[in-house]
């Protein structure tokens, strides 16, 4: 398209990884033994890691003396959150053997919008107390303290935490057996209806795309709603959750495809927090994909949707490491 006319012109490549397991907690430079390393990550984001392989090794393929950089969604999380927050209640020597913890997702966009809103909250990280919802057809809630991580509601895999497009979230781990029971499934078929075909999407029967459950909400089926309120309630149970635990809030974000364009669930979160004085401008909330404080002036809170901007923050990151 005439981009560029040569391979040669690209100084660089940034790379988008979804789990570093318990390999990585920064951004690196990619060699062999990186790569490696990466490979043993597969089970733990079995949707994402062997795609990012293949692309790691066509670029490897078509500018091999081109510097790359894999930057990794759970460091932003690694590289900061407490024991207490990421230590799971098993034994824990399937901590210390297999790395069973909380390691969190989308941690490319938490940076990115929490670093946004520190500068509309007058551009110093000390003092900030800081709740990210990155909402979409994955979707995650950060804690950010002072400018860092202090919990996440994806787990050690992206099964954790909201209901999402086709993830069910947090549930009683007794389900998957009772399932595979039940169904007469494997524990792999199982997993399966778990990450692919359960939540809006199994509850509306309708869609994981919140554009369609919004119309069927309009035209009274009332599964597509009932999917809507289930999601806008955890999410609300969640940012409640992280209000506790940095003692306080400062502000609250909506980012990514649902966050920054969906109306009615912003409102259905916001409306949980009456009791702390936070009031939603309901005109101002009229919006979709851009950067607006959604809050009244006397609002205790700010709540602001920042759109996300994934690929920028992996530019920062890889232009940085190269320096």
């Amino acid at each position: 398209y005439g981009s560029v006319k040569s391979m040669d012109e690209i100084e660089a490549v940034g790379h988008r990884i979804v789990h570093g397991g318990a390999y990585f907690s920064e951004s690196v430079l990619l060699t062999d033994e990186v790569l490696a390393k990466l490979e043993l990550c597969r089970d733990l984001a079995p949707l994402h890691t062997g795609a990012h392989i293949m692309g790691i090794q066509g670029c490897l393929a078509a500018m091999p003396k081109t510097p790359q950089v894999l930057v990794f969604d759970t460091a932003f999380h690694t590289a900061s959150m407490p024991d207490y927050a990421y230590v799971y209640p098993v034994s824990y020597d399937m901590y210390e053997k297999y790395a069973v913890r909380r390691y969190g997702a989308h941690g490319t966009s938490h940076r990115y919008v929490s670093g946004e809103c520190i500068k509309l909250l007058g551009g110093k990280a000390e003092g900030t107390k800081i709740v990210t919802c990155h909402l979409g057809n994955g979707s995650s809630i950060s804690a950010v303290k002072n400018g860092k991580v202090v919990d996440t509601s994806m787990g050690m895999t992206p099964m954790e935490g909201l209901v999402m497009g086709t993830r069910c979230g947090d549930m009683d781990p007794t389900i998957v057996e009772y399932l595979a029971h039940s169904l007469n499934k494997s524990l792999e078929e199982v997993m399966v209806i778990l990450n692919k075909k359960s939540g809006v999407l199994g509850i509306s029967g309708v869609s994981s795309d919140f554009r369609d459950l919004d119309k069927a909400s309009n035209e009274g089926n009332e599964r597509a709603k009932l999917a809507v309120e289930v999601f806008s309630y955890r999410t609300a149970k969640y940012i409640g959750s992280y209000i506790a635990a940095m003692n306080g809030v400062d502000a609250i974000v909506f980012t990514a495809g649902l966050g920054e364009n969906n109306i009615v669930v912003r409102e259905q979160v916001l409306n949980h927090f009456g009791y702390m004085g936070i009031t939603l401008d309901k005109e101002a909330n009229q919006i979709r994909g851009e950067e607006k404080i959604i809050s009244t002036p006397d609002s205790k809170v700010t709540v602001a949707v920042i759109p996300t901007n994934e690929e920028l923050a992996i530019a920062h990151e890889t232009v940085a490491l190269l320096k």
